[in-house]
């Protein structure tokens, strides 16, 4: 159980470090025009709502009603920025399990710079990680699940090219202004009890009450939990 907590546990450990220099991210003749053009019109309607370009960003996606949350730090929490309907999702509720299954994850995921992919074949994409060190607790297997453009999906949560156009750019700015990585946080639905009443019979009742506790936990500090695995549980820390 100590290695599920420390394969996760890194990433977020470095969350805490403070860093002064712009972080490796790869990049594209393609990521570079989309950024140059899209870059000026996000950084004027941020500065509108006081919420400055390059900072911190923060996702969450909910798939039944298919929006990815995208977030910004302002000061010592995070702001809605703005909301995207995800154009295209496969599979179930319910987390992915094995490769070729066709279904989304669901879970607590980080992203850092080496994951971001600017030569995609779906226009910008980028890495979940999938599978953590939780899907691996359970044996998951799968590989190069991703949020991409091209609405199109086989298991990854496709986007509009505009719209994911606008996310990798916000991304991309946070990354190279510092951000280690940025966390993504995939829940089935909006974590209500009301809603957790309707699938009470789920064989994924258990599991989506240990997501709701990170859910919980943001709506409270409005900052992304510090998520480990221990003994094949999410444990959350405030950061």
């Amino acid at each position: 159980m100590r290695r599920q907590l420390v394969m996760m546990g890194v990433l977020f450990f470095v969350a805490r470090l403070s860093c002064c220099w712009a972080l490796e991210v790869p990049s594209s003749l393609q990521a570079r025009q989309v950024i140059a053009r899209v870059a000026p019109r996000l950084a004027r309607t941020l500065r509108a709502r006081g919420l400055p370009y390059g900072a911190p960003i923060f996702l969450r996606i909910f798939k039944a009603s298919k929006e990815l949350e995208l977030w910004v730090q302002a000061r010592q929490q995070f702001r809605l920025f703005r909301i995207y309907p995800i154009c295209a999702i496969t599979g179930e509720l319910g987390p992915k399990e094995e490769e070729g299954d066709l279904q989304s994850p669901e879970g607590f995921y980080v992203v850092t710079p080496e994951q971001m992919n600017p030569d995609s074949h779906y226009h910008l994409a980028f890495d979940l990680g999938y599978p953590n060190a939780y899907d691996q607790a359970y044996g998951r297997t799968g590989s190069a699940l991703m949020i991409h453009g091209n609405c199109v999906s086989a298991g990854c949560y496709a986007m509009t090219d505009a719209d994911m156009e606008a996310i990798y750019t916000l991304a991309d700015a946070a990354l190279r202004n510092g951000q280690p990585f940025f966390a993504v946080h995939i829940f089935p639905f909006r974590m209500s009890q009301k809603h957790l009443r309707r699938v009470q019979h789920s064989r994924w009742l258990p599991f989506w009450c240990n997501l709701k506790e990170g859910h919980d936990l943001f709506a409270t500090t409005r900052r992304p939990s510090l998520v480990m695995v221990r003994e094949q549980r999410y444990v959350f820390t405030q950061p």
